[in-house]
């Protein structure tokens, strides 16, 4: 008898062990090869003070964090332009790291090319902001940063730094990259009519807690976290590219007036995500 309960134990810790592996291999592939090139299109709405009548129900679609380049595969980046091409927007707004510099140094402007031919465009207006990946790989180069926004234009976006720009009552401000330190939100909002619809596009979601804002309220559009890429569950992410850990992906309310959107991105770094999907975000504008 006594043998007999030890076989049972020996059986069922080999089954044990099975099953953990099984569940390891199944947790492995999802994160380095099924996740990473899994697109979720988030579809929500964004309320907009003092919205223009024609605004009401019109599309704003978020992409960020493409990192076109030697790191993410091209026919993923241009399948996800092509399903949202698909809902014909009316703006589409990119909120910074175009693309990923190689080891080299160099910009990846072939790949870059032939990813962004496909990128959809808003019937209205198409506009990007720089992220620190398009300063090259110092995140300092002024002269890498206007290659990538020379390429975008052939394909008709149109960078904003910081800038703002009037889209048919809708003022759109976008700020340049806080890490290359080139993120003026005094140039930024220098034209920016305070009691007008107007939102921003801000790379770095740290940039919210700096003196940059000059009095503005409303909806600030960012990136740059990834999500984390790999997020536990019930726990934050381990690293996150951002003094505040609190921003890593969806809404925040930053108080004052003013709150946030983080994208989780549509690119990586290391292909590698874990119960944080890859994004594009489709806002439905409506009056607040």
């Amino acid at each position: 008898m006594r043998a007999r309960v030890r076989w049972n134990r020996r059986q069922w810790l080999k089954r044990a062990a099975w099953g953990i592996g099984a569940v390891g291999a199944g947790v492995a592939i999802d994160t380095f090869f099924f996740e990473p090139h899994w697109l979720e299109i988030v579809q929500r709405e964004l309320p907009i003070d003092a919205l223009p009548a024609h605004w009401e129900g019109k599309s704003l679609v978020q992409i960020s964090d493409v990192h076109a380049g030697g790191r993410v595969s091209d026919s993923f980046l241009i399948r996800s332009f092509d399903q949202v091409a698909a809902f014909a927007p009316d703006v589409v707004v990119v909120t910074g790291d175009f693309v990923t510099f190689g080891r080299d140094g160099l910009l990846p402007a072939e790949q870059a090319r032939r990813v962004y031919a496909h990128l959809p465009r808003g019937t209205l207006a198409t506009l990007g902001i720089p992220g620190n990946h398009d300063y090259g790989p110092t995140w300092r180069d002024p002269v890498a940063a206007g290659n990538v926004q020379e390429i975008l234009a052939d394909y008709g976006l149109r960078m904003l730094r910081n800038e703002s720009i009037d889209v048919e009552g809708l003022e759109i401000v976008g700020l340049d990259d806080l890490w290359a330190g080139r993120c003026d939100g005094r140039t930024a909002f220098s034209d920016s009519n305070q009691r007008g619809a107007r939102l921003a596009l801000c790379h770095n979601p740290d940039a919210a807690d700096r003196d940059l804002w000059e009095g503005f309220q409303g909806w600030i559009l960012s990136g740059h976290t990834h999500g984390g890429q790999c997020k536990p569950p019930f726990l934050p992410p381990p690293l996150l590219p951002v003094s505040n850990r609190r921003y890593t992906a969806g809404e925040f309310n930053l108080a004052d007036g003013r709150k946030m959107y983080i994208s989780r991105g549509l690119g990586h770094l290391l292909p590698v995500r874990f119960n944080c999907r890859p994004e594009i975000t489709i806002f439905r504008l409506t009056s607040a």
